[in-house]
């Protein structure tokens, strides 16, 4: 019997559209994949802080959460797994971001998963991860997955219309992320791996700098590389 799991996706990007959501977007999908493949039952939960960022504002004025404020607030509360993605705002995570986690209750985050991404102008913002959302999250006594996920306007290629499409090693970032979620849920929830058929839970590649992404890839989904 597949396993309800509550994934909940926090997106910080301000613009329409924004890569922020995108990113976000990209892992939650990425996620929901290697779950349901791994015998979960995800439900899935995406909040755009940009349509809360009035209600944030005025709760901080009248300690108030408006219904929408509310219900996100309560999301995250039931969440077990959270994918948290910023843009990068003067070398840290943005101002609505940090306002957005200012009006949770501290110990509502405690314990939970986090995946930790965010996007910026320069692969240098790239640190902000660690020196930034890393350190706020362990402050929140969260348990943060080791690999996070950056993406710059150079990890964005062009599709045949035009449109966005993911390069490839920021591909592999996502799904290496991703699978790194799907297995600590397993072991949370008691799932390990002895417990379930061994090419349904996903495996992470050792030295993923030694293969090619066909083969990476194939680690990390179970699938078999062409």
């Amino acid at each position: 019997m597949a396993e309800n799991t509550n994934i909940v996706v926090i997106s910080a990007g301000l613009g329409v559209p924004s890569s922020s959501r995108l990113l976000a977007d990209q892992l939650s999908a990425a996620t929901e994949r290697l779950a349901r493949g791994a015998g979960f039952a995800p439900s899935v939960t995406t909040i755009e802080l940009r349509d809360l960022a009035v209600d944030i504002a005025n709760n901080f004025v009248t300690g108030y959460a408006a219904p929408n404020l509310a219900e996100a607030i309560a999301v995250v509360e039931r969440a077990d797994a959270i994918i948290a993605v910023t843009p990068v705002f003067s070398s840290s995570y943005s101002g609505l971001f940090k306002s957005f986690i200012d009006v949770l209750e501290p110990r509502s985050l405690e314990g939970k998963l986090v995946l930790l991404a965010a996007t910026g102008g320069s692969a240098r913002h790239s640190l902000m991860l660690d020196f930034a959302m890393r350190p706020l999250f362990s402050y929140l006594r969260t348990r943060i997955l080791p690999t996070t996920v950056f993406a710059a306007p150079t990890d964005w290629g062009q599709g045949a219309a035009g449109d966005r499409t993911l390069g490839g090693g920021l591909t592999a970032r996502i799904e290496r992320a991703a699978t790194e979620l799907v297995l600590e849920l397993a072991r949370e929830q008691g799932a390990a791996a002895d417990d379930r058929p061994a090419a349904t839970l996903p495996k992470v590649a050792t030295r993923p700098e030694d293969k090619s992404f066909e083969e990476l890839l194939a680690d990390l989904t179970g699938a078999d590389a062409v």
